[in-house]
């Protein structure tokens, strides 16, 4: 009995080691398989072409490329990469830069045009209803001399007035005082006194009188001032447009027939690009240039700073009372602005260190392997800076060139 008891512990002991060794083996046969396998090539673009060493694709041509390795699977599986965004961080080397916190001083260049000054327009207004019977002036923007006949007008009111003054001259004499508000009545209906002398000592009636210029300027129809200096820029082409009022015209009392404009005083319009308004101050000193003459400058002083703004081009305008006898600028013509600004503390970065995506202005701040798209605030641009007003430090490091990165990348989020 102790015998066969014996026999068996031996047999149990013997095939314990013997499954042991066994499994011992087809573990070392598995890892030494997978850490074969870990040097396998493939192609990307046939996936079942699988090669234990570099090469081309039998059916592409394209160069194998090695397959993740077990180790390396297991990094790039690491939750930080994982959870890393796919669009807002950019893996690269590339030149980097730093903002200042320094002082800039720079000139400010305001495109700008001549334009009339509504100011020393004169108006001339019907003063008596009538018909227009002949017209000596045919076009906008004619010139016209102080005296210059510009229309001849009937009217049956100024007609009954004149023979109610030759009656009073011929049968009342001596009534100085109703002859004199006659004759005052005859002027403010628009005679001279030398037609009123003449209608005296003629004792006709004339059915016809003619208005004349009373200053010198150049005529503008008969459109509002207001919208005319709004349309200054583009009207200096059209030299050659036709009155609204014409021969055989019905005009009211009141209605204004003429606006003469005078080129003697004229205004520089000047734009102010959204940004740059609180750098500009009345009576500030600003330097003109002509478009004739870019190399001469004349010297003049801001007079005026316009409220409105001008969403379309996102500016307001500012003017420049300019005294025109003797420099003779054309209306239309362009002028060039440079305004000399005050010292401005800031932060400063070169503009090319940002990029614009709509709604947002990035930079990209540099991290231990790569670069993080970043939105900022900014300010004024002043020549190639632009003042940082948030989003940024000067302890940053940023992308030399963000526009770069965008391109390499086709779209940027930021957090």
């Amino acid at each position: 009995m102790n015998k066969y008891l014996k026999y068996s512990l031996v047999l149990i002991v013997i095939s314990s080691i013997g499954f042991a060794v066994y499994f011992f083996a087809i573990k070392s046969g598995n890892h030494s398989e997978n850490s074969h396998q870990t040097e396998v090539y493939t192609c990307s673009m046939h996936p079942e072409i699988i090669r234990d060493k570099p090469g081309n694709c039998p059916i592409c041509g394209m160069t194998l490329v090695k397959k993740i390795t077990e180790s390396q699977a297991e990094e790039d599986n690491s939750i930080d990469n994982l959870l890393k965004p796919t669009d807002n961080f950019i893996v690269g080397n590339y030149q980097t830069i730093t903002a200042e916190d320094t002082t800039l001083i720079s000139e400010i260049n305001l495109p700008g045009i001549v334009a009339y000054d509504p100011n020393s327009s004169v108006n001339i207004a019907a003063r008596i209803s009538g018909r227009i019977e002949k017209m000596y002036v045919n076009y906008k923007y004619q010139k016209v001399a102080k005296g210059q006949k510009l229309f001849d007008l009937y009217s049956p009111e100024l007609l009954t007035e004149q023979q109610n003054f030759i009656y009073l001259v011929s049968n009342d004499f001596d009534n100085a005082s109703i002859i004199k508000a006659s004759k005052q009545k005859l002027l403010l209906y628009g005679m001279t006194k030398n037609q009123i002398n003449s209608l005296s000592s003629s004792r006709k009636v004339n059915p016809q009188i003619s208005v004349y210029s009373p200053a010198f300027g150049i005529i503008d129809g008969t459109e509002k001032m207001d919208n005319r200096t709004n349309s200054s820029m583009q009207s200096a082409s059209n030299n050659t447009e036709i009155l609204n009022i014409k021969e055989g015209n019905y005009i009211k009392k009141g209605e204004v027939v003429f606006k003469l404009v005078n080129t003697d005083k004229v205004w520089g319009i000047f734009n102010v690009s959204q940004g740059y308004n609180s750098l500009i101050k009345t009576n500030q000193s600003i330097k003109i240039a002509t478009e004739l003459d870019k190399n001469e400058f004349m010297d003049a002083q801001i007079n005026f700073i316009e409220t409105q703004f001008n969403p379309a081009d996102k500016s307001n305008r500012i003017r420049v009372y300019l005294n025109n006898n003797k420099l003779k600028l054309p209306i239309g013509l362009r002028l060039q602005g440079t305004v000399k600004t005050n010292s401005i503390q800031g932060v400063w970065l070169q503009k090319q260190a940002l990029v614009s995506i709509g709604n947002k202005k990035i930079v990209f701040i540099k991290r231990s392997n790569g670069f993080k798209a970043t939105a900022i605030k900014t300010g004024i641009e002043i020549a190639d800076f632009i003042q940082i007003i948030s989003g940024i430090s000067i302890e940053d490091t940023l992308a030399k060139n963000a526009q770069y990165l965008i391109d390499s990348e086709s779209f940027i989020k930021t957090e």
